[in-house]
């Protein structure tokens, strides 16, 4: 039977997180790199396309073990073409469904600030002329909530999937998500992992356990 399985979790922003919006038509004086903002409430938000290809490129370089030569996305391991997707033959509809992340800890972010503007300097090599930018951040201890949709299409293959899962959360606990990670930015931790499921009979409960595994791999504190 085709069920659903609704997979929700907390984001924790450790460091200061940038994914960063256009900045083609920002008026003289503002920030250099300005976070992505939801436009109906200005606040920010963690793209699921941010997090679906971050969970993807990182379980792609742990399975080729060579970065230097990843293969083309289609030839990625058949276990990430069943969730993340492949549009040339053989055809994989993705089983992952990644939704956009909002802030839910809006009310207890407003007593200091959401965001914060790092400066930083690029310093040109050939003449040691400072070029100074400025880049938005959500600040440390944002919370957004992580919604994804696991379509049950073989459940001989549901435990296979769900570690695999499991180790791209690992990997991005180790990683970072959005930009300028090798200067600190972008450490997250995913916690709080709540299953629902929709015309399965898949064990949730251990499904969830997989899942809930991860949270010892936060390394830095809030």
């Amino acid at each position: 039977m085709h069920g659903k399985i609704l997979i929700q979790c907390d984001l924790v922003v450790l460091t200061g997180l940038h994914i960063g919006a256009s900045s083609a038509f920002s008026a003289i004086g503002s920030v250099d790199n300005p976070v992505i903002r939801d436009p109906m409430t200005g606040l920010p938000i963690v793209p699921g396309s941010s997090l679906k290809g971050k969970l993807r490129c990182l379980l792609a370089r742990s399975l080729a073990k060579d970065v230097e030569r990843m293969p083309d996305f289609n030839r990625d391991d058949p276990r990430i073409l069943r969730l993340f997707g492949s549009s040339e033959k053989p055809i994989y509809r993705s089983r992952l469904q990644f939704a956009d992340c909002f802030l839910k800890n809006q009310k207890q972010m407003e007593l200091a600030a959401i965001t914060e503007v790092k400066a930083e300097n690029a310093i040109q090599r050939s003449n040691c002329v400072a070029n100074p930018r400025q880049i938005e951040r959500v600040v440390k201890g944002a919370v957004f909530g992580v919604s994804m949709v696991y379509d049950v299409l073989n459940d001989a293959q549901l435990m296979e999937d769900f570690q695999m899962m499991a180790k791209g959360i690992k990997l991005l606990q180790w990683d970072y998500l959005g930009g300028h990670g090798s200067r600190g930015s972008g450490r997250v931790s995913l916690k709080n992992f709540q299953l629902r499921g929709f015309e399965t009979t898949a064990d949730l409960e251990m499904l969830q356990k997989v899942l809930e595994e991860v949270e010892s791999y936060e390394l830095f504190a809030v």
